[in-house]
C-alpha cells in the first residue's frame, strides 16, 4: 500500500466496537460492510419468515431467478402461467405455490397486446379472466426520451422502478433481460444490470423472475449454467436459475431443469427433470405436468459408430487433465473423434 492509499483509509472512522447488545453490530448504518457475530445473525435471521415457494422448487420467495431457453420453446408461455398462478393463489401440482396471493408486475417486451390476446382466448373471444392484480407492461414505441436521462436503459429503469411503487407489486416478471440492459450477454454489462435487479429486490422486498436467451447450442447436450448467455456474471449474481429445454421425443415436448439454486437442494436435475407439454386445453396457453424422465431421453441422440465404452476411457482421461489431441493419441483417434465420444458420454449420463 502506497502512502496517498494509507492516507485515505486512515480517513474512515474505525468501523470496529464491541457490542451492547443483541442487535449492537460492529459498523455504522451508512458504512458499506455491516458486522456482527455470527450468532447474532442467526437469531435475526430465525425472526424472519422462511421463503415459500412461488413455482416449486424452482423458485422462492426473495429470489432473483433467471429463466432461459432458446428461442421460441415457450418461456414466456410458462412465466405468464406462474404469474397468473402467484395472483390467484392457484397451485399446479407438482409446481405448488405456497405463498399467499399477491400483486404481480409483468414486463412483457416480447408480444403486443394482440398477440397476448391471442395466447389467453379462442379465436380472440372468450378471454380467460386474470386477476385484477395481475399488470401487465409494455413499452410504449411513441415515448421520447425525457430530459435528465443519459439513455434509454436509465430512463426504462426509472419507469420500472415508478411502475413497481404504483402497483405495490412484490412479484415482478422481466421477459426478457435484453431490454434491460444493452448487450447483456457481454459480462462488462451483465454485471451492472444483475446490481440493478438486485438495488430493487433489496429496496421494495421483491421476488423477480428474468427470463433470458441461450446462445445457439447443441441440442445433444445437456443444459448448463454456460448455456446461459453472459453466463458468468448473471448466473453469479442471481439466487437461482433453470432452463427449459427442447424435447426431441415430441415436438410440443418440453422439459424443465433446475441449474442453481440456494433455498433448496437440487431436486430436478439431469437424472430428474420435469417434462411438461404445450396446450391450450381452452383459453389459456399453458404447460401441462407429464412425467418425470432423465434428461438423455430427451436429448438429440450422439451419432452412431460411437462405442460408449470408448467414451468412457476418453472422459477419464479428460478428467485427468489430458488435452483432446493427447487422449486421441493414446487412444488412436483424431481429436474430433475423441470430442464426439465424450459428447456422447455427457448424453449418456457416462462419466
Amino acid at each position: 500500500m502506497n502512502n496517498n492509499q494509507s492516507a485515505t483509509f486512515s480517513n474512515l472512522n474505525p468501523i470496529y466496537s464491541q457490542p451492547s447488545d443483541d442487535d449492537a453490530h460492529y459498523a455504522d448504518e451508512d458504512e458499506l460492510l455491516t458486522i456482527r457475530p455470527a450468532n447474532t445473525w442467526l437469531s435475526q435471521a430465525n425472526k424472519r419468515a422462511i421463503p415459500k415457494t412461488l413455482f416449486g422448487k424452482f423458485w422462492h420467495q426473495g429470489e432473483l431467478c433467471i429463466l432461459f431457453a432458446d428461442s421460441n420453446l415457450g418461456k414466456s408461455i410458462l412465466a405468464v402461467q406462474i404469474a397468473d398462478a402467484i395472483t390467484t393463489g392457484r397451485s399446479d401440482i407438482p409446481f405448488a405455490c405456497e405463498a399467499e396471493k399477491q400483486p404481480v408486475l409483468y414486463c412483457d417486451f416480447e408480444l403486443n397486446a394482440k398477440q397476448f390476446e391471442a395466447r389467453y382466448s379462442v379465436d380472440y373471444t372468450s378471454h380467460y379472466c386474470f386477476n385484477d392484480k395481475f399488470y401487465r407492461a409494455e413499452l410504449n414505441p411513441d415515448s421520447d426520451l425525457p430530459p435528465g436521462f443519459k439513455d434509454f436503459d436509465d430512463y426504462l429503469s426509472a419507469c420500472l422502478e415508478r411502475s413497481i411503487v404504483q402497483t405495490n407489486a412484490k412479484v415482478v416478471v422481466i421477459d426478457n433481460l435484453t431490454y434491460l440492459g444493452n448487450e447483456n450477454e457481454k459480462a462488462k454489462n451483465a454485471l451492472p444490470l444483475m446490481k440493478q435487479l438486485k438495488a430493487l429486490k433489496s429496496r421494495y422486498n421483491l421476488s423477480i423472475l428474468a427470463l433470458a436467451h441461450t446462445p445457439k447450442r447443441d441440442m445433444s447436450l445437456p443444459l448448463t449454467r454456460n448455456d446461459l448467455g453472459g453466463s458468468k456474471m448473471l448466473m453469479n449474481f442471481c439466487d437461482s436459475a433453470f432452463a427449459v429445454g427442447e424435447s426431441t421425443v415430441g415436438k410440443e415436448l418440453r422439459y424443465l431443469k433446475q441449474i442453481k439454486q440456494r433455498n433448496t437442494g437440487q431436486i430436478y436435475g439431469a437424472t430428474n427433470v420435469c417434462v411438461c407439454k404445450i396446450d391450450k386445453p381452452y383459453n389459456f396457453l399453458m404447460y401441462q405436468f407429464e412425467e418425470y424422465a432423465t434428461e438423455a431421453e430427451h436429448l438429440r441422440k450422439p451419432a452412431r459408430g460411437i462405442d460408449l465404452q470408448e467414451a468412457k476411457i476418453a472422459v477419464q482421461h479428460r478428467q485427468a487433465g489430458k488435452s483432446l489431441r493427447e487422449i486421441g493419441a493414446i487412444m488412436g483417434k483424431s481429436f474430433q473423434q475423441v470430442d464426439r465420444m465424450i459428447k456422447a458420454a455427457q448424453v449418456n449420463n457416462i462419466h
